[in-house]
């Protein structure tokens, strides 16, 4: 972040200078001011939904458009009074920072639109699409694919007994297990609430049963660590080509996940 903030100031100067340069010219190069705010609201801090991102926006632009009106008194120290200055900032300040907020929620809307906002894994309809891409993929290759469906026991009362906060943590540290997990060619989602879902491409039965217990390894170890009464419940299914369709296979993996609560639920009472 620091280090795009550092840039950041550096192409505002840079402007100012070859403005300063250029200066008794027809040539203007003040449009420019609005790259560095349109690169700040590109950056990852921008994107988080943070009270402090809106912030940034706004101080990056008032900052600018100080620079900006500024500079100006200094080339033309005769024409351009301290009112013209302080009357400047406060249009282009606010001209500005509109155009990182609405930069900022451009980037915002596009990377979040594959993605679960929470936990930033694929949210439900991107992981589909691989999905059937992947059947297709599997139809003509005659490889299999494995797929899983997690989901987490007693979350409810977690999220109840110790509030939301510590909830919202649970999700995060399921998905991160989850990446950690897998494989870079694997594709892991949040489907939605406590449930997530992956799908391991060019895995057979044995393979899927090997990346399904080394979840179920490391979130038991996750769990008892921070004495969470919690576990996965977790059914897998392999298939050949597209026998069924993404949703229909998405409710039967989900379905052998119930069965698989349902017997843990059993054992344990």
């Amino acid at each position: 972040m620091y280090l795009s903030l550092l840039v950041i100031t550096a192409e505002i100067l840079l402007i100012t200078y070859l403005n300063y340069l250029l200066a008794g010219t027809y040539i203007s190069l003040d449009v420019l001011y609005c790259l560095p705010i349109i690169q700040a609201a590109h950056t990852k801090v921008l994107q988080a939904k943070r009270k402090s991102d809106s912030r940034t926006t706004i101080f990056l632009g008032f900052a600018a458009a100080f620079v900006w009106s500024f500079s100006e008194r200094m080339i033309n120290p005769d024409d351009v009074s301290v009112s013209c200055v302080v009357l400047n900032t406060f249009t282009r300040g606010i001209t500005l920072s509109l155009i990182g907020r609405l930069v900022s929620r451009l980037w915002m809307e596009r990377e979040y639109g594959q993605k679960d906002f929470l936990t930033d894994l694929t949210n439900r309809a991107e992981w589909i699409d691989r999905f059937e891409y992947e059947q297709l993929r599997s139809e003509r290759s005659g490889k299999p694919y494995s797929l899983l469906y997690i989901d987490i026991d007693r979350f409810k009362l977690l999220n109840d007994s110790k509030g939301h906060q510590v909830g919202d943590a649970a999700l995060k540290i399921v998905a991160d297990i989850l990446t950690r997990c897998s494989r870079k060619m694997d594709t892991i989602a949040r489907i939605g609430g406590d449930e997530f879902a992956a799908l391991f491409p060019e895995t057979d039965a044995a393979a899927c049963a090997v990346l399904l217990n080394r979840i179920k390894t490391a979130s038991e170890k996750e769990f008892e660590q921070r004495d969470w009464d919690i576990s996965l419940s977790i059914g897998d299914t392999t298939q050949i080509g597209k026998k069924k369709s993404a949703m229909e296979m998405l409710d039967e993996v989900d379905a052998i996940m119930y069965s698989v609560k349902k017997n843990k639920h059993q054992a344990e009472n």
